[in-house]
Parts: structure tokens; C-alpha cells; sequence
């Protein structure tokens, strides 16, 4: 498995929890980086994408709503939910992912751990995203503005 689905994998697991409990981001990641044996690097990349989606989790939130509008987000699935802020945060606010790398990895987490549908719903959004990628990254919601 590559160093990067494995972060994702588990950032993935501490959004998930920090979604249904009060458990603390800190003791979550640690305990999850361990079961996980994830190196510096993984690590890293992980706190960045739980930090990055939790400090713009309500922009996020307003752009999937935007994209997805028959699927209200509060009726979406916490894992499928997670993986679209995960992979719209990758993509358009950390922009060093590519794209089609974002897409492909956020698909694949679905097959892991959404349902049946999960991975052509996430695709199906992520797709109606990709088509504004340019607008969302131009506008101010990306760049802090």
C-alpha cells in the first residue's frame, strides 16, 4: 500500500471518530498513528489533511452542498462525507495533489469503507466538483481571503 493511502486511511479513521465522539483530535491520531504504524512522513501527511479539513470544515461543507444539492450533508453517510472533505481539501486548499489522484484515492477509500454505492456516489460529486475546480480554487474560499 503507498505511504500516502495509508495517512489518508487513517486521517480518514480520526475524522470519522472525531465525528461521532468528543474524543480529542491529539489522543485520536496518536492512538490511530500506532495501530497503524505509521512512519514520520505518513504521520505528517495525516495530521495535515485532519487539520486542514477540520479548520475549513464549514467551507467545505458549503462547497460539496453546492455540488451535491439533491443530497443534503447532513443525510450523508459520515465516512462518505469524510472522504469528500478529505479529497476537496487535498485538491483545492492544499493543491499538491493532482486531481485525477484525489479522485482515484477518495474512490478507493469508499470501496474500503462506504457502502455498495459509496464509491460511485463520491465520484459523482467529486466529478461535479472537479468541473468548478478552477472557480473554487479562484475564489476566495481557498486561499483564506
Amino acid at each position: 500500500m503507498k505511504s500516502r493511502t495509508r495517512a489518508r486511511i487513517v486521517a480518514l479513521q480520526v475524522l470519522f471518530e472525531l465525528d461521532l465522539t468528543d474524543h480529542l483530535l491529539g489522543e485520536v491520531l496518536d492512538e490511530r498513528s500506532l495501530d497503524e504504524k505509521l512512519d514520520e512522513n505518513q504521520f505528517d501527511f495525516a495530521r495535515l489533511l485532519i487539520s486542514g479539513v477540520r479548520e475549513n470544515t464549514i467551507i467545505l461543507d458549503e462547497l460539496i452542498s453546492e455540488h451535491a444539492p439533491e443530497w443534503p450533508l447532513d443525510q450523508v453517510a459520515v465516512v462518505d462525507r469524510n472522504i469528500l472533505r478529505m479529497a476537496l481539501w487535498e485538491v483545492a486548499f492544499y493543491q499538491k495533489t493532482p486531481l485525477k489522484v484525489g479522485i482515484n484515492e477518495a474512490v478507493e477509500l469508499a470501496k474500503m469503507f462506504g457502502t455498495d454505492s459509496s464509491p460511485r456516489f463520491i465520484n459523482g460529486v467529486l466529478g461535479s466538483l472537479a468541473a468548478n475546480l478552477d472557480n473554487i480554487i479562484r475564489s476566495n474560499k481557498c486561499n483564506g481571503e
